[in-house]
């Protein structure tokens, strides 16, 4: 699991800063689709994410959201690049390796898919 830290000042991002690339799971959820309905079609996806202090970043993310402000998850891609997307959700878990943030996500049509794809396509070539 990744590690997530704020900047200060950054109300509206969480960015992971250690470890790799986010998992991302498709979600096929009802209410996920209805939180941002509109002409464009998007991915829901969910992601699992350490942290210390996972009470101050939903607390962040509610903030955001009743002020009607966009929240923002930022991480690096499998390329190195920072890559950011909307959160949609949020909820703190505990587990047995410490505090965990669940966020639900929107992306682009097939862009994880996409990516994991391209990686299966180089596995292909190397057998």
């Amino acid at each position: 699991m990744r590690e997530v830290w704020y900047h200060r000042g950054m109300d509206d991002k969480i960015t992971i800063i250690e470890g790799p690339t986010p998992e991302f799971h498709p979600v096929d959820e009802d209410w996920a689709r209805g939180i941002s309905e509109g002409p464009t079609r998007h991915d829901y996806l969910l992601t699992n994410v350490r942290t210390y202090n996972s009470a101050a970043l939903i607390e962040r993310c509610y903030r955001i959201w009743r002020s009607r402000g966009l929240m923002i998850l930022e991480y690096r891609d499998s390329m190195g690049m920072a890559t950011q997307t909307p959160i949609l959700a949020a909820r703190a878990l505990e587990s047995a390796e410490g505090q965990v943030l669940q966020l639900w996500v929107q992306m682009e049509p097939n862009q994880e898919i996409e990516q994991f794809l391209d990686d299966d396509e180089d596995d292909e070539g190397n057998e």
